[in-house]
């Protein structure tokens, strides 16, 4: 009977020792699939992204596309708009009899413009003399080379004596713009206004030399008393507008160039290199040119 029950407990000992066993077994295997799944987890997200990245790639590549291409069809439209303004200012133009009278009228001018250049030659050596006296040796210096500019200038003056009118397109193109000078208004083409701001610009940079020269002289300001601001020919040719008109102009630029280098700024223009440029608001309020309708 002892026996029996001896035998009984040592069966249920092993039982329950193989049944604890299995349970370990079970629970330890319990996990393993979490750390199947973690890994697949972080490939999914990976692809997720790099789908995303690709997906803003192309969507970045198709903005570029569009605007490269709304770019190219502005391009052909601002190109197709300026080829119908010139075909428009072709079909535009001055009847022979209107580019005989502007011939004549640009032949006198040049006449009396030689006149006065000969008369200014006299007056610029007056001017100098008296720039010795003065010992204002800067602006003496600075008169002597706009006197060589403007022997340059002559020089080209008396060549054109021969100039060929019929391949001068201001002669035959209309007046486009209009422009105020002592109460009264005076029409002009593109060339014409060209010319006008040209004459700004020459005038602000000998302007700007001649203020510089007077300080460097340690002279009191006045661009009035510079022979350059008197004669304000520089630039001028003779052609396209009235040498009255181009003084005007020139004067603006100078008294604007003379501030800016007497003080050393640049409020009006820029200065540099020996080169000199007017603002464009500057410029703008000068002129004052309005385009005819």
């Amino acid at each position: 009977m002892t026996a029996n029950v001896l035998n009984r407990m040592v069966v249920a000992v092993g039982i329950s020792a193989v049944a604890f066993s299995g349970l370990n077994v079970t629970t330890n295997a319990q996990p393993q699939p979490q750390h199947d799944q973690k890994p697949q987890a972080e490939q999914k997200e990976k692809k997720e992204q790099k789908a995303e990245k690709q997906q803003d790639k192309q969507q970045q590549q198709g903005q570029k596309k569009a605007q490269a291409k709304q770019q190219t069809q502005e391009k052909q439209e601002q190109q197709q708009a300026k080829q119908q303004g010139q075909k428009k200012q072709q079909a535009k133009r001055l009847t022979s009899q209107q580019q005989q009278a502007l011939i004549r009228q640009q032949q006198q001018r040049l006449a009396q413009y030689r006149q006065h250049l000969d008369q200014q030659q006299r007056l610029a050596e007056q001017r100098s003399a008296q720039l010795r006296q003065q010992n204002r040796m800067a602006h003496y210096n600075f008169q002597q080379q706009y006197l060589a500019r403007l022997r340059q200038q002559q020089l080209r003056i008396q060549s054109q004596d021969r100039y060929d009118y019929g391949s001068d397109p201001y002669f035959y193109t209309p007046p486009s713009y209009r422009y105020s000078r002592g109460g009264r208004y005076y029409e002009t083409n593109q060339y014409g206004v060209d010319l006008l701001r040209q004459a700004v610009n020459h005038g602000y940079e000998e302007g700007y030399r001649a203020g510089l020269a007077d300080r460097q002289d340690r002279w009191g300001s006045g661009y009035e008393d510079s022979y350059a601001y008197r004669d304000a020919n520089y630039g001028y040719s003779g052609f396209y507008v009235d040498r009255d008109d181009y003084n005007i102009y020139f004067r603006e630029g100078f008294r604007r160039g003379y501030e800016d280098g007497y003080n050393s700024r640049y409020q009006y223009g820029r200065y540099s290199n020996g080169q000199g440029t007017i603002l464009g608001n500057v410029l703008a309020a000068i002129l004052n040119v309005e385009p005819l309708r």
